[in-house]
C-alpha cells in the first residue's frame, strides 16, 4: 500500500462539481492499493500518517502530529501510484488490486483511521474527482508499506 500524504492548509475533493470532502489544516493522503496488500498494510499506513510529526509546535519546530494539532485527514484512493512505468510510454497498473479488493481495503483503511483522534473525510472510491489543496511548506512525503 502506497500513499503520497501532503501537509495543508486547505482542501477539498469534488466529484461532477459537488464537494465529497472538505478539511481545513491536516494531511490530504492519496492512497493507492496494490496486489497483495492485507489489513497489516493499512494498519501500518494510518499509524504512520497518523503519527508522523511535521507539524509546527510553539518553538515553529517540526514536533506535532496531526491529532497533536488538531487537524484533519482527507484520504483519496488513487491507483496510479502504483503505475508501472518502466517501459514504453503508457504506464501499467498491474500491480494495483484489483477493484473490488482495493475498495475493501480502502475502506478499512478509513475505519481504522477513524479510531484515531482526527477528523477524516474522503473522496469517492472509484469517480473522477478534482482533488483541491493548498500544500502547505510544501511538506510531501511517500509512505509505501513494503518498504517498512
Amino acid at each position: 500500500m502506497r500513499a503520497v500524504v501532503q501537509r495543508v492548509s486547505r482542501a477539498e475533493v469534488r466529484v461532477s462539481g459537488r464537494v465529497v470532502g472538505k478539511i481545513a489544516r491536516g494531511f490530504v493522503a492519496l492512497l493507492g492499493v496494490a496486489g497483495g496488500d492485507s489489513e497489516a498494510d493499512a494498519a501500518y499506513l494510518v499509524d504512520r500518517i497518523v503519527g508522523m510529526r511535521v507539524f509546527a509546535d510553539e518553538a515553529g519546530k517540526m514536533n506535532l502530529s496531526l491529532a497533536q494539532a488538531e487537524g484533519a485527514l482527507l484520504v483519496v484512493s488513487q491507483f496510479t501510484l502504483l503505475a508501472d512505468t518502466n517501459s514504453g510510454r503508457r504506464p501499467s497498473f498491474t500491480k494495483a488490486a484489483a477493484p473490488e479488493e482495493a475498495r475493501r481495503l480502502y475502506e478499512h483503511f478509513l475505519s481504522l483511521a477513524r479510531t484515531r483522534d482526527v477528523k477524516v473525510e474522503t473522496g469517492e472510491f472509484g469517480a473522477m474527482m478534482d482533488v483541491e489543496l493548498v500544500n502547505d511548506g510544501p511538506v510531501t512525503i511517500i509512505l509505501d508499506s513494503r518498504e517498512k
